[in-house]
């Protein structure tokens, strides 16, 4: 309709903790009293019992009905004080506890934390923590007891607090422009080669405080590039390092407008190898691999304790346990608090950094291929969102029926994204995930969540392909047998899974990449692959979903192919049922954007044919239209303002507009039919 669109990624505020747990029936269990006792606690004059009640709060922000708990006793003003407390220990769980309050909370409880005024005792975190990083006092850089990096690991979480907060608020953002936090968490950065983890960290933040913000751009001097530089182009090969230099590739990416205009050939092409080496990975193999390797590792754990236990025998005396008793307790707590950190499993950790990384690659070749109009953001909320989600609609608009492209990709991201095979690569994340992965995930309880990553990454790859498509010629494509190829493996992707409607984000993702292709195809007049039957049932199937992208998408594949029947011979009964189905959804779907979405896709099918003239007549279009016309401009007057922008407007306007003249083809269309029809049966009679 008019206008649509790729939307551009914005990275929801990432838990690093895990999925947030499932708990809304325990609310009533829950309550308060938990919350209570360990805000009281926070007050103790002992650390440990400071440090112990951190990381209760910690895991208690995990819980959703705990967070409002937690909102209402003012957690967020108690645990700021002790991002500075005496004891090392308490600053880093504390700051773990606001972490996982960050993150889980969302928007809302972020802000809030803007509001009770977190920001400053968290940028005096991060310059103290700074500052200790070139300490020579041993008791402040190094606590030999743990054999833990304090200074490191506080800085760690205070980052991940800095990056979920921004992430939400743009009131953080302004305080971490005024701050001067870039300086300090380059500084950070640049330790990557001894702490990938707080590396990562500050890249995460990096890339969400970069993006649309002009004041930060300008802090960043030849030195601050050269951080970025470094760290990007790491000789170190391993997974946490690859999700490392995607994530600083999506904030060199954020930086192109202050880059020197002779070097931002060399550097779009840099970061394009970039994601290029990260999408040439086959992630089901490599969690085949790291699986075994895991099961390796443990097996040979087990195997070697088992034989200290045989050499030991029975020779420990009952009072050399008592003497290892404190140990195992202390043991014990450090388990405890380590749980609220990331994956602490090697071969896990660096599988969900691969993950992470292919996620991202894609994301940022999307932004890449997006158009940066102000106005786009106005066009969200046509397609509803999840985590992520909220990710997919459609990056061509229509004019009279021709391919008119909005976005605006420069020669040198054209250039690269052919030359590093990225639409190949891109092409090959769309299938399903490898099923013996899945298998082994789904049979180990540490590795499920990987499942729902991977299907992301196909989701992801989906919106890709979407987006290339829309800003690349037919040739870079492969010219018309690969587009028909393509066709058909997006079609079998969709009838392969019997269920495939219960997955709203995949089928917003593959029926916006199937709505370009067929576009793409029928501008060009490449045969199409569906058979009818095919598209009803993907059709039947969009058209009930709740998202309205998966329904715009399905209407206007409907447009686009019936558009291409109309033309041809002997497709009477096909078009008849595209007809029906479209004024259905036209004069019964609640959403106006569906509704003119779907009365662009009427047009486009019955504007020139025979076979659409006489489907037109048979189904009574011009009847239900006219019934129609009054109820859709009631709907503009009494929806329109309330609900939609000035130019959302200005496209239902058009819509309605064309609905006018459309009407008033029909007439002319009838009339001259039905002239035919009566001279045909006047020369009957004189015969």
């Amino acid at each position: 309709m008019g206008k649509s669109k790729t939307k551009r990624f914005k990275r929801p505020p990432f838990s690093p903790t895990g999925e947030r747990e499932a708990a809304e029936n325990e609310e009533a269990v829950l309550g308060d009293s938990p919350a209570v006792e360990l805000l009281e606690k926070l007050q103790h004059p002992s650390a440990e019992v400071r440090e112990c009640a951190c990381a209760g709060l910690a895991r208690l922000a995990q819980q959703l009905p705990a967070i409002s708990a937690l909102t209402r006793r003012n957690a967020v003003r108690q645990l700021g004080p002790l991002l500075l407390d005496p004891s090392l220990a308490v600053r880093e769980t504390a700051a773990g506890a606001l972490r996982n309050l960050s993150a889980c909370g969302g928007f809302e409880v972020c802000d809030d934390m803007v509001t009770k005024d977190i920001m400053t005792p968290l940028v005096a975190l991060l310059r103290e923590c700074s500052a200790g990083l070139d300490s020579n006092e041993a008791s402040l850089k190094k606590n030999k007891d743990l054999n833990k990096n304090y200074i490191e690991d506080i800085a760690n979480e205070a980052v991940n607090v800095l990056w979920n907060i921004c992430e939400c608020s743009s009131r953080a953002v302004s305080i971490f422009n005024k701050e001067g936090c870039l300086e300090i968490v380059l500084k950070y950065l640049s330790r990557f080669s001894t702490n990938v983890d707080l590396a990562i960290s500050v890249a995460f933040c990096l890339q969400a405080v970069t993006e649309d913000n002009p004041e930060l751009l300008k802090s960043f001097s030849a030195p601050a590039l050269q951080v970025l530089e470094s760290a990007m182009f790491s000789p170190i090969s391993s997974m946490e390092y690859t999700l490392l230099k995607t994530l600083l590739a999506g904030t060199v990416w954020n930086l192109k407008d202050i880059l020197p205009s002779k070097s931002q050939a060399d550097t779009i092409n840099a970061l394009l190898k970039i994601f290029s080496d990260v999408l040439e990975v086959d992630i089901g193999e490599v969690v085949i691999q790291m699986k075994e390797a895991e099961t390796q590792r443990l097996n040979a754990a087990e195997a070697e304790t088992e034989e200290t236990e045989e050499m030991n025998g029975d020779t420990l005396k009952e009072d050399d346990e008592m003497e290892e008793i404190p140990h195992k307790k202390k043991v014990r707590r450090k388990t405890f608090i380590s749980d609220l950190l990331p994956p602490t499993e090697k071969e896990l950790k660096q599988t969900v950094a691969l993950l992470t990384a292919q996620q991202i690659a894609l994301e940022i070749i999307v932004n890449m291929c997006c158009s940066e109009d102000p106005s786009d953001d106005e066009w969200d909320e046509f397609s509803s969102s999840d985590e992520s989600d909220a990710f997919m609609d459609n990056s061509f608009s229509e004019s009279n029926g021709q391919l008119m492209s909005p976005l605006c990709l420069s020669a040198e991201v054209h250039t690269a994204l052919t030359n590093y095979l990225i639409p190949k690569k891109i092409v090959e994340k769309i299938a399903f995930p490898n099923s013996m992965a899945i298998d082994i995930c789904s049979r180990n309880p540490t590795w499920k969540p990987l499942i729902r990553k991977m299907n992301t990454i196909q989701c992801r790859a989906l919106v890709c392909l979407h987006s290339i498509l829309s800003v690349l010629d037919m040739d870079c494509l492969g010219g018309a047998p690969a587009l028909q190829t393509l066709a058909q493996h997006l079609s079998q992707l969709v009838f392969s899974q019997p269920d495939f409607a219960k997955h709203t984000e995949f089928l917003e993702a593959i029926s916006s990449a199937l709505r370009t292709l067929l576009q793409i195809m029928a501008s060009k007049n490449i045969s199409q692959c569906m058979t009818p039957e095919q598209l009803m049932s993907l059709c039947e199937a969009g058209i009930h979903s709740s998202n309205i992208g998966v329904r715009v998408n399905v209407v206007s594949i409907l447009g686009i192919t019936g558009s291409v029947l109309a033309k041809e011979d002997g497709t009477l009964e096909t078009l008849k049922t595209i007809g029906r189905f479209l004024l259905e959804v036209a004069t019964k779907d609640s959403s106006l954007v569906v509704a003119g979405e779907t009365l662009d896709a009427i047009f486009d099918v019955f504007a020139d044919g025979k076979e659409a003239e006489k489907a037109a007549v048979e189904i009574k279009l011009l009847s239900a239209l006219k019934e129609f016309q009054p109820v859709f401009k009631m709907k503009i007057r009494k929806e329109g303002r309330g609900k939609h922008s000035t130019d959302q407007l200005c496209v239902l306007d058009n819509v309605k507009m064309n609905l006018r003249r459309f009407i008033a083809y029909q007439e002319t269309v009838e009339k001259r039919l039905n002239s035919l029809n009566y001279q045909k049966t006047d020369s009957s009679h004189l015969l």
